[in-house]
């Protein structure tokens, strides 16, 4: 008996604690998540390992290559010897063979002048690294971005379902004031159905908001790198302050300076240039030094020694314009590169000035809300005081009660996109993009 009550009693206690709840996440644990755990950083930081790996793979052909070759034929082959020629006997063979070859030796191989191919082929591989790392800078700062308006807007619809919550209440009390006044001879049937009516509607846009908050939820734990079925709660948002009076052409600047997309596209521009040297290289002649030594003989194990060191120039001279088209093309990549890398700086200053304009609208728009609030809340205590003692109907208490709850929703929506706009802001001027 004693066994059977302690294992109920472990059950239980087990059960209990799986059905605690998740531990509510600022928004500082929602990036330290992302930034552990996403697949997106996962891969630009794959990306970095690559390029560190290609520029590692540019530097071998500043260095002699070795090769290992081993071998065995067996050939017969027809003797082409002058007519004079002859062997002991006076015959003139007109086959070699059958004869068995067996061979074995190291090659090595070094360019020594190429016109500077092999360093435009390093800088460029350089460029591309230096593009990756920027390219995982935007990375972690698109995802901070993401991270922090995904959680503003779980937060915006958590208000949402508390204001929709109230307008319930709300709805309520007026549904049993109505059925009490109609049951005293004071008002008609009519108005309770009218108060039902708002009374089902209000409940309707209850479940609603509770359907935005799942989603939100959701795209939280997408932009965090988790499964959108995630349990998931978040702590409350921290009081708001001002915006600080913001110079255009300081922002931009800082922008301009400190936005890792600039520099990778920069990045390209450069791997870009450095392709057009290494197209006009292949067009030069090539110094090459190259050694060989082993043993070669018709019978294993060979025995015959055979080398030979020496330099070799390689010039092209005809290749159907190959050459020439490659290097027309490394052009027009150095020109597609600096058109984009302009272009960007373009988008670059009008998502700082959107942003800036977008954070005072947001800003502007709790005050005037805010008042709104105070208004309508005003509005609706004194029509229900005058409902109540037969002075307004019913309809003034439910538009009253309506222009509350849109007021309510309104401030709830500025407040959380004030908060989007400064994540929006920062981001858009580079601000905190190096840690």
């Amino acid at each position: 008996m004693k066994r059977l009550a302690t294992t109920l009693l472990l059950t239980l206690g087990t059960a209990s604690l799986c059905a605690q709840p998740a531990p509510a996440l600022t928004v500082d644990d929602c990036l330290r998540l992302a930034l552990e755990q996403h697949p997106a950083l996962a891969s630009a930081q794959a990306g970095v390992a690559a390029a560190n790996e290609a520029v590692g793979e540019a530097r071998t052909p500043f260095y002699p290559r070795v090769d290992l070759t081993a071998g065995y034929h067996r050939f017969q082959r027809r003797a082409y010897l002058p007519g004079e020629i002859t062997l002991p006997g006076g015959i003139q063979p007109k086959l070699i063979g059958p004869l068995d070859d067996w061979n074995g030796g190291l090659v090595s191989r070094v360019t020594l002048f190429d016109f500077g191919a092999r360093q435009a082929g390093l800088a460029a591989a350089e460029a591309r690294r230096s593009g990756a790392d920027a390219g995982v800078a935007a990375t972690r700062a698109n995802l901070r971005a993401n991270v922090q308006a995904a959680f503003h807007a779980l937060a915006i619809a958590q208000d949402l379902k508390e204001v929709a919550a109230r307008n319930l209440e709300r709805a309520e009390q007026h549904h049993r004031l109505a059925d009490l006044r109609q049951q005293a001879g004071a008002v008609p049937q009519a108005d309770v159905l009218r108060t039902a009516a708002t009374l089902a509607e209000a409940r309707l846009q209850l479940i609603t908001a509770e359907s935005r908050v799942r989603r939100a939820a959701g795209e939280l734990n997408t932009a965090m790198g988790r499964s959108a079925d995630t349990a998931l709660a978040i702590a409350q948002t921290d009081g708001l302050t001002p915006p600080a009076p913001v110079d255009y052409a300081a922002a931009v600047e800082q922008a301009l300076a400190g936005r890792p997309e600039l520099l990778a596209s920069n990045q390209r521009t450069v791997a870009a240039q450095a392709a057009v040297t290494a197209a006009k290289a292949a067009r030069a002649p090539k110094l090459n030094a190259d050694a060989s030594f082993g043993w070669r003989d018709s019978a294993w194990v060979p025995e015959t020694r055979e080398w030979q060191a020496g330099l070799t120039i390689d010039l092209p001279l005809f290749d159907a314009g190959g050459r020439k088209r490659g290097v027309a093309r490394a052009r027009a990549e150095v020109a597609r590169e600096e058109a984009a890398d302009a272009n960007l700086r373009l988008q670059v200053r009008q998502e700082v000035w959107s942003a800036q304009v977008e954070l005072e609208r947001a800003w502007a728009a709790i005050a005037a809300n805010e008042a709104g609030v105070r208004s309508a809340a005003e509005s609706l205590r004194a029509v229900r005081e005058r409902y109540e003692f037969g002075a307004a109907i019913i309809t003034d208490l439910l538009d009253t009660q309506t222009a509350l709850a849109r007021t309510e929703a309104s401030l709830a929506e500025a407040k959380g996109q004030y908060r989007t706009a400064r994540v929006y802001f920062e981001r858009a001027v580079g601000a905190g993009e190096k840690n």
